[in-house]
């Protein structure tokens, strides 16, 4: 079972790396719960809008992994995307660690983990400098992320 799931992280990164949503979104179980700095928690069809938006909007992108390691529970790896960030025309590297739940042969959970603030400064420029530590900002960018979110899914 590691080998799959191993196998299963490799199909979602590599379908990442292509752009293609559909592919990344048949890695997960129907009720999948995202989460991350920037979107906070979403699940089910919430996650897979999140990744066809980013993949639809993607400029300037490339995106790296390794160190992917399974068993027949869960998973992790590290990755590394590269993006413009299309609000501020800056340019992003965002360094991040993603762990997985498995059931069934899907992922059921997937969690990426960044430093926010890192994020920020790259995205925002002097105001994720200044601000970018803040829960005031954390929260701002969050409520920005599903306002555009919600703004992709009404728009489909």
């Amino acid at each position: 079972m590691s080998d799959a799931n191993s196998a299963l992280i490799n199909r979602f990164y590599q379908a990442f790396q292509r752009l293609d949503a559909e592919t990344m979104i048949a890695c997960y179980s129907d009720d999948i719960t995202f989460s991350d700095p920037v979107f906070g928690t979403l699940r089910g069809k919430d996650a897979g809008d999140m990744w066809r938006m980013l993949t639809t909007r993607a400029q300037n992108f490339s995106l790296t992994f390794d160190d992917v390691r399974a068993d027949e529970h869960s998973g992790a790896v590290h990755w590394v995307a590269s993006y413009l960030f299309s609000q501020t025309g800056r340019t992003v590297v965002n360094d991040i660690q993603a762990r997985f739940v498995f059931r069934d042969g899907k992922i059921c959970e997937h969690h990426d983990s960044f430093d926010l603030w890192r994020w920020s400064r790259q995205a925002l420029g002097f105001k994720g400098l200044v601000l970018g530590w803040t829960p005031l900002l954390a929260d701002k960018v969050r409520a920005q992320a599903t306002k555009g979110l919600r703004a992709f899914q009404a728009g489909r």
